[in-house]
């Protein structure tokens, strides 16, 4: 029997998205869970474990027509051993043989990677970054996680652990971060911060998506929000482009929504910070592929994975 079915899974700090993806790699059923739900690593593991059996299970499919799991996790994570160093926005994980563990649980080929390169991976091969040789795809959420294509291959790094901009200093000094450094980028614009900000600006009430609906509506606090945010962004991406000359930067995960004054914030920060020359190169995207990017990444590493 043709293998013809993959299982995708994007972890992230706030939610676990399951799905189940054809030989193209078209979704066709997806499932989402609360990654707080689970009280520890363990019961996190072994829900990861049951949301791939019971896919299994609910679609009648036969574990010999699957060609593996793919999972993206927002950590440092070693590909090619199968383990999770640790995850900043997760508790509890310190290398964890994540592959061999669910392996033994679910009889299928598991294949792990850190989620943004999923993201990177998806984006270069059917999203915004495919023309591109040479590109950073982002994920704006919990945390800021990247991923690199660099000469149309993406790059990992000595231990598999590059593109991480979400950890790139941007202050002397500044907010701890939950990777153990401090005035990383993702202290100032991950989902916790600029929500404790938005608190203070709009009550205690307010959520991110409704301050990127007021923006959209031309609410002059919300759009002077989100033109904050870009201007971090822009500030660490600056130095990110005068480093690479990059082609191309993606922009995705929950934070992407917020539309025109986030975007246009982050281009013009761009243009009066990075370098001439490689800021003139550079196009600013919004992910094509949205909050499935992950999983499709997934999907794409599976099908790589299997075919070497």
């Amino acid at each position: 029997m043709a293998k013809s079915s993959i299982i995708g899974i994007d972890l992230g700090g706030t939610n676990l998205k399951c799905a189940l993806l054809d030989g193209n790699l078209k979704i066709k059923a997806k499932n989402y869970f609360s990654t707080k739900s689970f009280d520890n690593k363990f019961k996190l593991i072994q829900g990861i474990a049951d949301s791939i059996n019971s896919f299994i299970s609910l679609h009648g499919i036969s574990r010999n027509a699957v060609l593996g799991v793919g999972i993206g996790l927002p950590g440092p994570v070693d590909t090619f051993k199968g383990m999770v160093h640790f995850l900043p926005n997760i508790p509890g994980w310190r290398e964890v043989g994540l592959k061999k563990i669910l392996e033994r649980k679910t009889a299928l080929p598991v294949f792990i990677d850190n989620d943004a390169k999923l993201m990177a991976l998806a984006e270069y091969r059917a999203g915004q970054a495919k023309k591109f040789k040479n590109a950073l795809c982002l994920t704006l959420g919990t945390g800021v996680g990247g991923g690199l294509i660099i000469n149309g291959s993406l790059y990992r790094g000595s231990d598999n652990a590059a593109g991480e901009i979400g950890h790139v200093p941007i202050n002397e000094k500044g907010p701890h971060c939950p990777c153990g450094g401090s005035a990383c980028l993702e202290a100032y614009i991950g989902n916790a911060r600029i929500l404790k900000e938005a608190r203070k600006l709009f009550g205690p009430r307010i959520t991110l998506e409704k301050i990127s609906v007021l923006a959209k509506a031309n609410n002059a606090r919300a759009i002077g929000f989100w033109v904050k945010v870009g201007e971090r962004l822009g500030i660490a991406l600056s130095g990110v482009i005068n480093l690479l000359n990059l082609d191309a930067v993606v922009i995705g995960g929950g934070v992407s929504d917020a539309g025109k004054a986030l975007f246009e914030s982050v281009r013009k920060t761009i243009g009066l910070r990075a370098m001439s020359v490689q800021a003139k190169r550079v196009k600013i995207f919004k992910a094509r592929l949205g909050n499935d990017a992950g999983i499709i990444g997934a999907g794409y590493l599976v099908r790589e994975r299997q075919v070497r």
